[in-house]
């Protein structure tokens, strides 16, 4: 059965489904970057939301942006579809758990018509817009930190402002432009990424855009007038949601009777913790277990140095010694045994208090969620972008703990399997195809290191100066020494973690 408005009351009895009335959706929120992860998490909660008291929420509909050329591919599924797609999740046991999700009541493609985004962007009701646009859609320069203008779409948005837009970016500061040209109140602008401080980052980035605008149009002053009114709330975000294979769009036909086109796959843990930051008014999101908080530092902190960190801890490793999927190195005692000694002795240590969270069930957890093997994460996926995820959710922790005086080894056993991984061949001989930006860089730092132990420590943009730090240099050497002798499953056998 062909998924769409007409054929939801025929679905199967143990597929979910909405139970508000979708012809009554109201849009009050524009979203930008529509894939796995935001139709997974933030219309997941809206959805419940709806269903639980659709009087107070069926304004709160989601349109769906896409502004790059695979977006059309979204596009076609939504419209065939009447914007509906099932949520699938992936118990450990093997069980599959459908639903039909409703909270999105438009998709629409920018470049078909930008009018037609800016005409929704600028409606009173919309009073919050948010994204899912990867780490990289923020275009901060890595070694600055300040906003990088150089994309294609953001120079043509910036030369002409009042076009129409190509980017995200271009589509907000435009929107909020002719909103405070109406008179109109802003619109709050809500990042679902996996970055820190997300808000803060957003904020910073488009304002800093708004104001390259804003020279070529003298005397705009939108820049001040965002820094002045736009908020930017931070927000933590979690939930594994792996890409959508076609097995999975096969299970559920073959098992549920339904054909969707595109539907969602994603483990059953699910997290978001938000910062109370909408002057125009919000969803109730706290109703259907969104942690609405004042600060969200805390949880941040938790989940770099804890969950993505410990994805860094078990990849190179596995990677190394043979496992390709996550699962698989997490349901290892040997490894298991190593990420929570990771978590519990160094992660956790460096943690601010983090309210209403025990700190061991978290880790516990997080073990249980990397071995569940219905996921099937890849660890070539948590491998990747290493440069950019290494000196975020993993120095800051060394960095802490030599400062005072705590355990540093397993941190460094994780830098030198990066080096080793870095080296592009397994230890079965086999080639790594190693995906970074910085690929050519960390590749040759890599390559020099048996003639030189430190040679990839010495990238101060990574590490900054650890490298001079006798006792993390020391620690270094030697596991990386160990991973060339014997391999990542003796090294760690070998070790006294004690």
């Amino acid at each position: 059965m062909k998924l769409s408005e007409e054929t939801l009351p025929g679905l199967p009895e143990d597929v979910a489904r909405p139970t508000y009335d979708r012809s009554a959706l109201k849009p009050g929120i524009v979203h930008f970057g529509v894939g796995g992860f935001h139709r997974a998490h933030e219309a997941m909660y809206l959805d419940r939301l709806m269903n639980e008291s659709p009087e107070e929420h069926l304004g709160w509909s989601v349109v769906g942006v896409g502004t790059m050329p695979g977006d059309a591919r979204m596009r076609d599924a939504m419209a065939a579809q009447d914007c509906l797609y099932t949520l699938v999740v992936k118990h450990p046991d093997g069980a599959l758990e459908p639903r039909v999700l409703g909270a999105m009541s438009a998709y629409l493609f920018a470049p078909d018509d930008p009018e037609a985004v800016l005409a929704r962007m600028t409606d009173p009701d919309v009073r919050i817009v948010s994204l899912t646009i990867t780490e990289g859609g923020y275009h901060v320069n890595q070694v600055t930190g300040e906003f990088d203008p150089a994309d294609e779409s953001l120079q043509a948005d910036i030369a002409e402002p009042r076009q129409a837009p190509r980017s995200a970016f271009g589509f907000i500061t435009e929107a909020l432009r002719r909103r405070r040209e109406a008179g109109d109140e802003p619109f709050t602008v809500m990042s679902c990424d996996n970055l820190p401080g997300n808000g803060d980052v957003a904020g910073q980035m488009i304002t800093s855009f708004a104001r390259m605008q804003d020279e070529h149009r003298t005397g705009a002053g939108l820049a001040d007038w965002i820094d002045e009114h736009v908020s930017f709330p931070n927000s933590m975000v979690d939930r594994i949601t792996p890409v959508t294979s076609q097995g999975d769009i096969d299970a559920l036909a073959e098992r549920f009777g339904v054909e969707d086109a595109w539907p969602v796959v994603c483990e059953p843990f699910t997290q978001w913790v938000l910062e109370d930051h909408f002057p125009t008014g919000r969803p109730a999101f706290e109703e259907v277990g969104v942690q609405v908080v004042d600060d969200v530092v805390p949880y941040e902190l938790m989940k770099l140095r804890l969950l993505n960190a410990s994805h860094q801890a078990l990849c190179y490793l596995g990677y190394l010694a043979g496992y390709r999927y996550a699962h698989e190195v997490a349901q290892d005692p040997l490894f298991e045994e190593f990420l929570l000694g990771y978590m519990e002795h160094e992660g956790s240590p460096t943690l601010p208090e983090v309210p209403d969270v025990d700190l061991a069930d978290y880790r516990r957890t997080l073990v249980e969620r990397f071995a569940n093997p219905e996921v099937r994460d890849t660890l070539a996926r948590l491998c990747a972008e290493s440069s950019d995820r290494i000196p975020k959710w993993l120095v800051p922790v060394i960095r802490h703990n030599l400062e005072h005086g705590g355990s540093i080894d397993r941190s460094a056993l994780v830098v030198a399997s990066w080096a080793r991984y870095a080296e592009g061949v397994d230890e079965q001989g086999e080639p790594i195809e190693v995906v970074d930006r910085h690929r050519d860089r960390v590749m040759a730092a890599a390559a020099r290191q048996d003639e030189e132990p430190l040679a990839f420590l010495e990238d101060e943009t990574f590490f900054g100066d650890l490298r001079h730090d006798e006792r993390f240099a020391s620690a270094y050497r030697h596991f990386l020494q160990r991973l060339h002798e014997v391999g990542a499953r003796t090294t760690l056998e070998d070790h006294d973690w004690s």
